[in-house]
């Protein structure tokens, strides 16, 4: 593991340390767990896109020619 070091502003690091001590936790171990949730979210989104990528190359439905105008949309 790693050590960063940020800059944050005063009335921040306050906030969040009162924060951090209602659950018993630390500030550092709140940005960690944040920054884990953010990689984790974003593998996530990764592999949907890749997953739904692979089904739209499977799938054997097509588009075919567009037979509405916007107007016609309106319409309904």
């Amino acid at each position: 593991m790693r050590n960063i070091r940020l800059s944050v502003d005063d009335h921040v690091l306050e906030v969040v340390r009162r924060h951090a001590a209602e659950r018993n936790s630390s500030v550092n171990a709140l940005v960690r767990e944040y920054l884990t949730s953010l990689a984790d979210q974003q593998d996530r989104a990764r592999s949907a896109r890749e997953r739904l990528s692979e089904l739209s190359e499977k799938s054997p439905g097509h588009l075919g020619r567009k037979t509405w105008t916007r107007k016609d949309l309106y319409e309904r």
